[in-house]
């Protein structure tokens, strides 16, 4: 297993993040130094992550669309303080929990923090399981419009089977591709075709040529493990007080209340609900359980599209053999 190697062109450690034409963004080279770590929830990346930034002299970039709220720590299965202080990270609980976060914004930002770890001389390395993001980063940003808070504020207010009614029409394709329980992918969907005049899909096929060159591994599990390992995820959680955390961000901090983006993080509409008196503890936690199996079988089936990505199974006894790997990889991709 090798990555593929590394062609510094002449923009070197400095590259700009710049557009090369109107909401075009050119993918700069840095990303063909940074080592990608990637997999369903569960799977591992955290404390597989922490093991590479110690032996590489790295510094980690979380490449998960709601580790960059600030708080919901045990909700969105943050870096504890430890992990935090035995390696730097980056776009971790930085976002107020009422602001919108973009892919657009969330790759300036990405690219900017690789950027500075390799001018230090150190080695970016994201990890996280958001699919959109990794896309985002190593194939660059098409011409799709940007959102309009007006038409969105429209969209919103209608029930997702609403909206995915109006997708099928508009956008075939979109609609028998798109995530159809995700209601901030279908509610884009909709604004761009409405927006631009032309489907959605049409912007994803587009988005669909060849990655640049960058180093990348997906770690995977046996199904039933992975399942075993959810589960224990989510009784911890709950064990270590998630219902507080929930109730304490609901009510708002100082940013206000919590906005859209955030509201989609997994498992909060079921503890809401429990908050509520609609369910039980018990009855959340499988809620939360079985929701979380789905999106991670949805995140396998993105990530298994990603021709970049070498496959690395982690054994039940220990993540040694997948480190070995992807170190041995990743070293002679620089060399």
């Amino acid at each position: 297993m090798s990555c593929p190697p590394t062609e510094i062109p002449p923009d070197g450690p400095t590259a700009s993040i710049a557009p090369t034409a109107p909401n075009k963004a050119k993918v700069p080279s840095v990303v063909a130094r940074s080592l990608f770590l990637v997999g369903p929830t569960a799977v591992g990346k955290t404390e597989l992550s922490l093991r590479l930034a110690e032996a590489l002299g790295g510094e980690i970039i979380n490449l998960d669309a709601f580790q960059v709220y600030r708080g919901l720590d045990l909700l969105t299965a943050k870096p504890d303080a430890d992990a935090l202080a035995r390696v730097p990270h980056h776009l971790v609980g930085t976002v107020p929990l009422a602001t919108a976060y973009s892919v657009a914004r969330y790759r300036e930002e990405a690219l900017e923090a690789a950027l500075a770890i390799d001018r230090r001389g150190r080695v970016p390395i994201f990890s996280g399981g958001t699919g959109l993001y990794l896309r985002a980063l190593t194939r660059g940003l098409g011409d799709a419009p940007p959102g309009n808070p007006a038409l969105r504020q429209e969209l919103a207010s209608q029930p997702l089977a609403a909206l995915l009614a109006r997708l099928d029409t508009l956008d075939p394709e979109s609609g028998r591709t798109i995530d159809r329980q995700n209601p901030r992918r279908v509610l884009r969907a909709l604004e761009v075709t409405l927006l631009s005049g032309r489907p959605f899909s049409s912007f994803r096929q587009e988005w669909e040529a060849a990655p640049v060159p960058f180093c990348g591994f997906l770690l995977e599990r046996p199904r039933e493990e992975l399942h075993a390992r959810i589960a224990r995820r989510t009784e911890a959680m709950f064990a270590q007080g998630v219902v507080e955390e929930v109730a304490q961000a609901l009510a708002g901090d100082a940013s206000g209340p919590m906005g859209e983006t955030a509201s989609q993080v997994l498992g909060l509409a079921e503890i809401k609900a429990h908050l509520e008196g609609k369910i039980t503890r018990h009855e959340a936690i499988d809620a939360i359980t079985r929701a979380t199996r789905q999106y991670a079988k949805r995140q396998l089936t993105w990530f298994r599209r990603e021709p970049m990505l070498k496959h690395v199974p982690i054994a039940t006894d220990g993540t040694d053999a997948a480190f070995t790997v992807i170190i041995q990889a990743f070293r002679a991709s620089l060399s």
